[in-house]
């Protein structure tokens, strides 16, 4: 592997393994709902992190670096949103199948918006591109390549979340330690978009 490829790889999977909202969410439907069951939640905040780099690297950070009040907005609403999940989470009923309503309905789409409205995924969107691509000679290679990489690195990051969770499911057939880890989970999902609205 090229250092310019084995650097890729180490940025990818920093920003994508490190907590955040998308995996917290991904850790919450695994232990909820099963691994398979977190997999739409995976697959459509993967989709949506590769179209995030892909718009960043063709353009789009020049548009956001020239109207910040565009970032503000993305921030604030992503914020918004995020918090709206966490307060579902918090307030989810245990229930005896481990099937609560924040995980049945936890499809694609769920993905797709907050990985779309997180601002931890722009902004590593953009140090990556200004790092990886936009100086190169051979920039459309350049974010083609670290497109795919980070699309590959984001789905096993989360899917690894997903994972963690699923392992302490068992755990989770306890009505008490049901409620209790979900609004765990549900404050550090609060306490990190908190964390990136002060820090932005």
């Amino acid at each position: 592997m090229s250092p310019i490829l084995f650097s890729m790889f180490l940025f990818s999977l920093a920003g994508a393994i490190s907590p955040g909202p998308v995996n917290l969410i991904a850790a919450s439907i695994g232990a909820n709902a099963g691994f398979f069951r977190a997999l739409p939640h995976v697959t459509g905040a993967s989709v949506s992190y590769l179209a995030i780099v892909w718009l960043v690297g063709s353009g789009l950070q020049n548009v956001l670096l020239a109207y910040p009040e565009i970032t503000g907005l993305l921030k604030y609403l992503g914020g918004a949103y995020l918090l709206y999940l966490a307060a579902r989470i918090a307030t989810a009923k245990p229930a005896t199948n481990l099937q609560c309503p924040q995980t049945r309905s936890a499809g694609m789409m769920q993905g797709v918006l907050s990985q779309s409205l997180n601002p931890k995924a722009w902004l590593v969107a953009m140090s990556g591109v200004s790092l990886f691509v936009t100086a190169a000679q051979n920039a459309s290679v350049l974010l083609l390549v670290f497109c795919g990489m980070s699309g590959v690195v984001c789905f096993f990051s989360i899917a690894t979340w997903a994972a963690l969770g699923k392992l302490i499911g068992k755990w989770l057939a306890n009505a008490t330690y049901q409620l209790l880890f979900n609004r765990v989970m549900a404050s550090l999902l609060a306490a990190a978009v908190v964390s990136m609205l002060l820090g932005t």
